[in-house]
């Protein structure tokens, strides 16, 4: 998976199998580490706050953290998202931002976008618009968005520079992101050829310090890590599914026990999950 493209038609081929075939007990395709509980699945949301969603939305969500914890949405705000899947991010924006403002979705997986447009008409909230397309070449206007928001996202981008300038070209002046999303040191050779792991929000991970350089590089300012949450064997096992290796969402031949095993061992204390805010100047 050297190419761009192969890698985003493997991730995307990946969360539609997850969505459209989902099987109790299994981890999710990134990051949540299982699926019998919406407080396991989905870090840093309160039951009460996912009580209010659609049931679908929650179901479908895929996420290492949540970023509008820490995005002080206001009302009239115009609000993106990278890589909104099914909505969750999506719906919880619109609340915030009201009537007076707009929150963008951006997938670029035909069964997200489906499941995301039905989820906001379930919650009856009108000013959501899911648009299909690519983080590296987003389809919005230059200078347009109050916030940007991504949730365990970025790390999948075979192209993360194209990302973080298209952060740049579409936020105003001021404009400021919240990031939720999984880095690593340095990783072996042979994880980054899983493709298994890819989509599990490992295999595409980067260190920290080179995240944190590429944002600054694209021209945000005020780049800081707000929270993180070191993965230890435990969480890593969770993470790619260790007790079903072979059945994996996340690659359609799965992972014998003793690579699933090895990875483990080869990872743990150097993949984390952090929360990064910054702003344009």
């Amino acid at each position: 998976m050297n190419l761009p493209e192969e890698v985003r038609k493997s991730v995307a081929q990946s969360y539609a199998r997850a969505v459209d075939q989902p099987s109790p007990g299994k981890s999710s395709c990134c990051c949540g580490p299982t699926r019998k509980g919406v407080t396991a699945l989905l870090a840093g949301y309160t039951r009460e706050l996912l009580t209010t969603l659609p049931a679908d939305a929650v179901q479908n969500a895929f996420g290492c953290g949540n970023p509008i914890a820490l995005a002080e949405i206001r009302q009239g705000d115009t609000v993106l998202d990278l890589g909104s899947g099914a909505g969750i991010d999506v719906l919880l924006a619109a609340k915030l931002t009201g009537p007076s403002g707009q929150v963008i979705g951006i997938d670029m997986t035909p069964t997200m976008i489906h499941r995301a447009r039905a989820n906001a008409e379930a919650a009856d909230l009108t000013n959501i618009e899911i648009r299909q397309g690519i983080i590296e070449n987003l389809p919005v206007e230059s200078n347009s968005i109050d916030l940007i928001l991504s949730n365990c996202v970025i790390n999948l981008s075979p192209e993360k520079p194209r990302v973080f300038a298209e952060m740049f070209r579409v936020l105003r002046a001021g404009g400021r992101f919240v990031i939720s999303d999984v880095v690593a040191e340095p990783l072996p050779s042979w994880i980054k050829e899983l493709s298994q792991l890819y989509s599990a929000c490992i295999a595409g991970a980067i260190p920290e310090t080179d995240y944190l350089a590429g944002l600054r590089a694209a021209g945000l300012v005020d780049v800081a890590v707000r929270d993180r949450l070191v993965y230890g064997r435990s969480e890593l096992s969770a993470l790619i599914d260790s007790e079903l290796a072979g059945s994996s969402c996340c690659g359609s031949a799965g992972l014998s026990a003793e690579t699933i095993a090895k990875a483990v061992e080869a990872l743990a204390g150097t993949v984390a999950s952090i929360q990064i805010t910054g702003r344009k100047k």
